[in-house]
Formats: C-alpha cells, structure tokens, sequence
C-alpha cells in the first residue's frame, strides 16, 4: 500500500521552477519498515524517516504523528465520522467535507467568524 500511496501524490508546488514529483523524506513508524518499502523509497530518491526495531525510538517521529493524530481526532469529534453508517461513499465524503469545514470555521478570528458584526 505505501507505494500506491505515494505514488498517489500530485506534484509539489514550488515557489519557482517545475513543480517537483516526489516528497523529499517520508515519516513512518514500524509498520512501513519493511525492507522492500525502504527499497522502493531509496529508488524514488525519498530520504527515509521509518522507525526501526530496536534502533530508533518512537519518541523522536512522535512530534510528526502528533499532528496526523490530532487532526484525526478532531475528525471523530464529529461522531457520524467515526462509524461510517452511510451505504453510499458520496454522503460519507460529504460528511467529511462539512466537517472539514466546520473545523476550520473554528479557528477563524472572532471577528471574521461573527458575520452580523461586518453587516452592521
């Protein structure tokens, strides 16, 4: 499934030049630390941030994960996204869009958010 994952990636883009085609590092934990995996990563020219059984610790790719996790987790906030109950996959994605939505309406500023207050 890694491969097909980033093979998935649309290109990067930059400030200038063309848009690149591949991540620079990729992070991981044990379950992408599979010789093949660190394999195809090294042909696609992708520095490798895997965990390794008994050679690197958790801790020091836990500050990338953190940010995966929380955001998943701000996603089962909304509990109809938690157990997906949908038969069809489009009200589902519509689901996560409005909840997408919704999670960035709350980090807006106070006065952006309040739309009364600009009307008056």
């Amino acid at each position: 499934m890694l491969e097909t994952l980033v093979e998935a990636i649309e290109p990067i883009r930059q400030r200038r030049g063309r848009p690149r085609q591949r991540p620079a590092k990729l992070h991981g934990d044990l379950g992408y630390a599979a010789a093949a995996n660190r394999a195809y990563l090294h042909r696609r020219g992708i520095s490798v941030r895997l965990a390794r059984k008994g050679v690197e610790s958790r801790e020091r790719l836990g500050r990338f994960r953190w940010v995966v996790e929380r955001s998943v987790s701000w996603l089962h906030g909304f509990r109809r996204l938690q157990v997906r109950y949908e038969r069809q996959g489009r009200h589902a994605w519509a689901l996560l869009d409005l909840a997408c939505a919704l999670i960035c309406f709350r980090f807006l500023p106070a006065a952006q958010a309040a739309p009364s207050a600009v009307l008056k």
